[in-house]
């Protein structure tokens, strides 16, 4: 048995891969010394040049990657910071999103692109972002977000395994939150599968990343006043699974969505629109939110970042108006 944190998982999975497939490979800003989170070290010493380093220029790594995967390769790139990504939004959205469509599935493009996302780490407007909703928008590309380390390795094996482009989001605050009992192979995490991590009667949770952790917090919290929480961990943000996010809230018929993007064209939008859809008359009270407020970046001063992050209190919050309602 061997405990491992989010990081470490990253890094056994990568070296799995590596080791099982010689079509896999890995490109990226100075993977070859490790990168800048330590996720690919000691992988060059291993794998030789299979460990790429990239120049400073997102779009060329994302389209390297659109180019070896139509060739039968298997890329796993390494974007830095999400902040970053936006340089290739073209290639990932115009070009490998629409690969296997324009060819009615008689091409495909196995490639992932892992990404350090969110906030907490006073990265200030430049290192902090939240980026699934631009991504999760376009159809072709699978947005995954993990929360847990036995799902970062799990997960990051299925996005490498997929036929087609997988952006694997890595929550910067949770690489070293916490280890992780795992043993022998990873465990099989399909994509598109939430998971309901509590299980509660009076309201659903529905959350990913480092809001995952907080909400679990705040339902702990909850339970010791006596209001009990069901708890989803929705691991995989496009495509989302609908029948676990329906069946969680006709359960308990009061829902909170949480996330740490801003408000506005969040993810939490698209989550509450399925369930007012499909759920409605089961619902018991309007839907809430918790998310990010609507200013553009993330404040850099520890007092502001505070005052921007959603947070186990403000989520406990508004789950108390809510179960109240």
């Amino acid at each position: 048995m061997t405990a491992l944190t989010a990081i470490e998982a990253v890094r056994t999975a990568l070296d799995e891969a590596l080791a099982a497939d010689d079509r896999v490979f890995i490109l990226g800003e100075d993977v070859e010394a490790g990168g800048v989170f330590r996720a690919t070290e000691g992988l060059r010493a291993r794998y030789g040049e299979r460990i790429i380093d990239s120049p400073l220029a997102e779009s060329s790594i994302i389209g390297v990657c659109i180019g070896a995967a139509h060739y039968g390769l298997r890329p796993v790139a390494e974007i830095q910071f999400a902040d970053f990504i936006h340089a290739g939004f073209d290639q990932l959205c115009s070009e490998a999103s629409r690969w296997s469509y324009r060819t009615l599935g008689d091409a495909h493009l196995p490639m992932v692109v892992r990404t350090a996302w969110g906030g907490g780490v006073h990265g200030g407007q430049h290192h902090s972002q939240s980026i699934e909703a631009y991504y999760a928008h376009m159809p072709g590309i699978k947005v995954v977000a993990p929360s847990f380390p036995a799902d970062y390795r799990s997960l990051l094996h299925a996005a490498i395994a997929d036929p087609n482009p997988v952006l694997f989001l890595e929550h910067k605050r949770t690489y070293r939150l916490f280890r992780q009992e795992m043993d022998g192979a990873p465990a099989e995490t399909r994509i598109g599968k939430a998971r309901v991590t509590r299980q509660g009667g009076d309201l659903t949770i529905f959350a990913y990343g480092l809001m995952l952790h907080e909400s679990l917090a705040a339902a702990e919290t909850l339970s010791g006043e006596g209001t009990e929480c069901t708890v989803v961990d929705l691991l995989t943000l496009n495509p989302l699974d609908r029948e676990t996010i329906l069946d969680s809230a006709r359960a308990t018929g009061k829902v909170l969505i949480v996330h740490e993007d801003t408000l506005t064209g969040g993810l939490g939008g698209e989550i509450a629109a399925i369930i007012a859809e499909h759920a409605f008359e089961y619902l018991d009270a309007p839907i809430r939110r918790v998310a990010g407020p609507d200013i553009p970046p993330i404040p850099f001063h520890h007092a502001m970042e505070d005052f921007f992050m959603p947070n186990r209190d403000k989520i406990a919050s508004a789950a108390r108006e809510l179960a109240a309602y």
